[in-house]
């Protein structure tokens, strides 16, 4: 079915969306009148992007699709405060070459979402750092302390006796500012920004007197139920490969399908909708609908062709209980070796110390075999796969 133009707004306006302020309506109503500027602002603290911080960026795209203007803010300067929403304790501030090193790959990555050469990028520290001290002070004026401390993470500071810094109390206001330097109509962010977007929404009328609305979307959690941490080893990275997120996405949790078929792939509400009526009937194994979740993905990042050879795979993997057709290969000039050392050869984990939790977790395997012992002396022969964790092998040559 063609969707109108009036269907693609409602579409764009509510799937992915927690709240549209001041109101959908007059949202809706402006987007029909004229073409809007609308803007995601990001502070490039990591270098990788996982699923959770693409829902923004994907929303961005679902207004660029519409024709509207679309900015890509990169925060320079904010980054180097560091944003407290959300933290316990201070965030540590990155250097402008740290921030110049994270922009380079985010850009690479954001790349398989957004359309550059329809997207305008800026940087807050062309502005920002323009601002003479009497402009902050100013600034500052239009807020109180006491409601930039009413926030819920320096309550919790507050509770446990941690300190509360000045530097971090004028983030939002700096954030809020990047809305008045480039005059927008639409601030895009996840739901912990709120805070901030509504700072920005109270400048924009300050200088401009000019109604700037927000939209934020719901941010996704892990695989397993979990904040989205790499720590916790529950992300679905953007610059992993078709395998790894295939494998990642069929761990998924069950009560997580319809969340991630929402945030993380292009299908319709009305698509959805009946995806969860299958499974609230039992029509649909579980299974099945994540693995047409994961060929979605894939398919978002990489190709079908990718999709459909990343599920063969882990259908050998999992179901044939076969090695995969494809594996990485490695030289061990010793004849023999201790084990903890061995895996640390093969760059599939990070520390001896992991090495050893995954041998006592019974996660490691060589031709097949569990591993039991981390004090094993490892006889090195030609062909001998080593398998880590349930999706990572390796063959020694």
């Amino acid at each position: 079915m063609i969707q109108t133009l009036n269907q693609k707004i409602e579409e764009v306006l509510t799937k992915g969306v927690v709240e549209i302020l001041p109101s959908k309506k007059k949202l809706i109503s402006l987007m029909q009148k004229r073409k809007i500027r609308i803007y995601l602002g990001i502070d490039p603290t990591d270098p990788n992007l996982h699923l959770g911080h693409t829902i923004p960026l994907r929303k961005l795209k679902q207004f660029q699709d519409l024709g509207h203007e679309t900015i890509l803010l990169f925060g320079t300067f904010t980054a180097q405060i560091g944003d407290p929403s959300g933290r316990d304790e201070k965030r540590k501030p990155l250097t402008l070459n740290q921030i110049r090193e994270n922009m380079a790959t985010y850009k690479k990555q954001a790349s398989k979402i957004i359309n550059f050469s329809k997207t305008k990028i800026k940087y807050n520290g062309d502005w920002l750092t323009e601002l003479t001290f009497p402009e902050l002070i100013k600034l500052s004026s239009y807020f109180t302390t006491s409601r930039l401390l009413e926030r819920d993470m320096f309550q919790r500071r507050f509770k446990k006796g941690d300190e509360v810094w000045v530097n971090e109390l004028l983030y939002p206001l700096m954030q809020g500012y990047d809305s008045v330097a480039m005059d927008v109509d639409l601030e895009v962010g996840s739901n912990d920004q709120l805070f901030n977007m509504l700072v920005g929404r109270k400048l924009q009328k300050i200088y401009h007197n000019k109604e700037k609305f927000v939209l934020t979307t719901p941010i996704l959690v892990g695989l397993d139920g979990r904040k989205m941490s790499k720590t916790f080893g529950n992300t679905v990275n953007i610059t992993d490969k078709p395998n790894e997120m295939y494998g990642k996405i069929m761990s998924l949790r069950d009560d997580l399908i319809l969340q991630y078929f929402e945030l993380c792939t292009d299908l319709s509400i009305a698509e959805i909708k009946k995806i969860k009526e299958e499974l609230q009937s039992k029509k649909t194994n579980p299974r099945d609908v994540k693995a047409r979740l994961a060929r979605e993905i894939i398919n978002i990042y990489y190709d079908k062709k990718s999709a459909k050879e990343a599920e063969e795979e882990f259908n050998l993997i999992f179901r044939e209980k076969k090695i995969p057709t494809k594996i990485p290969e490695i030289r061990i000039e010793e004849k023999s070796v201790n084990i903890l050392e061995l895996l640390l050869k093969t760059k599939l984990v990070l520390s001896k110390s992991e090495a050893k939790r995954l041998i006592l977790q019974k996660g490691i395997k060589i031709n097949g075999e569990i591993q039991k012992d981390w004090g094993e002396i490892v006889e090195i022969k030609k062909g001998m796969v080593i398998q880590i964790g349930k999706r990572k092998f390796i063959k020694v040559i």
